[in-house]
């Protein structure tokens, strides 16, 4: 009888062991997943991160080489910019060969007045700031232009302190304080010994001009994001193409509207023949630059869509200081002592945001909380699966 009880005791402790085997094994695959999509995520921003950097630098050198050879054209400093948008076609053509093959589904459509307005009103603010930056890349130092654009971030987290609700911690404080200085720090330079032919007047405007189109840069990035928000709302990557294609394509009508106007279009064809590299670079260095920017500027509006604004502003303010390392190689470009403090705050001021984020994503993956945090203030960003 004893002998009864304690075989049909061992079967009951087994069979209750059984779920709890299965709830072990269930909980554990489940771990398993998140942590291989959270790595294949982490892969594809390293992508898009090396990207951004190498596209920034070759558009960031290629523009200045435009002007160091001869190019005087502020209007063409701007479309190298912005014009080099029919690039993305290919991507129209491959996406157009796909659904051919595929019922594919949209939420809403691709076109409206509210998204026309969107694009007309961004791809008009981004035409004036390649203005701005182009004006500043004609009479500055490249290295001097690129510690100034660093400025950027810290308009970026301001604008989007309103737009998209950026909270402000102490070390994305402390970032913003470091690149205001670095800037500020820029203005007690000798404006005159850095560019031959370039008067203080000059130096001054180019300064005004840069960081007025940082400034512009900054709130585009949150405005663009912004939108992404309330009005395209898929966040799919033709999507993203259909955003840079048509905001591109209204920057570049309104610089050609800017060329003609002003009438330096008169003289580019004696522009393309004094130009010292020959008529065939002179050519080239727009077309390749171009086409960098707009690589450039694919692989940064996915940054923002899987992250924030934020982030892929403070990446493409991270390859700034590169910039000016190879300037002193390639275009003898003057490293004096405040430029050196002024690089090493810009590089500190980055490093403290990039930090930030890295405590964001650290909590947001050991505290659920701070995940539901995260997806709320990014909803078309980490959440994103369908990436047709």
């Amino acid at each position: 009888m004893e002998e009864a009880q304690e075989a049909q005791l061992h079967i009951m402790v087994e069979e209750a062991k059984e779920p709890n085997s299965d709830l072990n094994t269930n909980m554990t695959n489940q771990s398993t997943v998140p942590q291989q999509i959270n790595y294949k995520w982490w892969l594809r921003i390293a992508l898009y991160i090396l990207i951004v950097l190498v596209g920034q630098t070759v558009a960031l050198l290629l523009g200045r080489l435009y002007y160091v050879k001869g190019g005087t054209s502020k209007w063409v400093g701007t479309l190298m910019q912005v014009a080099g948008f029919p690039v993305l076609l290919f991507f129209y053509c491959f996406s157009a060969f796909k659904n051919s093959t595929a019922n594919n589904l949209q939420t809403q459509p691709r076109f409206s007045f509210i998204i026309v307005s969107a694009y007309a009103l961004i791809g008009l603010i981004t035409a004036a700031n390649c203005f701005l930056l182009s004006t500043g890349m004609l009479y500055l130092p490249v290295s001097t232009y690129t510690l100034i654009s660093a400025s950027q971030l810290g308009f970026n987290a301001l604008f989007s302190f309103f737009l998209n609700s950026q909270k402000f911690t102490p070390l994305i404080i402390n970032s913003l304080v470091l690149l205001t200085i670095s800037s500020i720090l820029l203005m007690f330079q000798n404006g005159s010994g850095d560019l031959s032919g370039v008067s203080k007047v000059k130096f001054a405007i180019g300064f005004i001009c840069t960081l007025g189109g940082s400034a512009g840069c900054g709130l585009n990035l949150s405005l663009t994001q912004l939108c992404f928000r309330k009005v395209f709302k898929r966040g799919t990557f033709m999507e993203i193409i259909d955003v840079i294609f048509y905001n591109s394509m209204v920057a570049t009508g309104a610089s050609l509207v800017g060329l003609f106007a002003s009438g330096e279009w008169k003289s580019l064809s004696k522009e393309m023949e004094l130009y010292e590299l020959g008529k065939v670079a002179y050519v080239m260095t727009i077309v390749w630059a171009a086409i960098a920017w707009q690589v450039f500027t694919v692989a940064l509006v996915e940054l923002m869509v899987e992250v924030s604004s934020l982030f892929c502003n403070s990446i493409s303010v991270l390859g700034f200081p590169v910039v000016p390392a190879l300037a002193v190689v390639f275009f003898h470009d003057k490293m004096d002592g405040v430029k050196v403090i002024s690089m090493v705050l810009a590089i500190w001021g980055i490093i403290s945001y990039i930090y930030q984020q890295y405590l964001d994503e650290s909590k947001s993956e050991t505290d659920p909380r701070m995940a539901n945090e995260v997806s709320e203030a990014f909803p078309s960003g980490i959440q994103i699966v369908d990436r047709d």
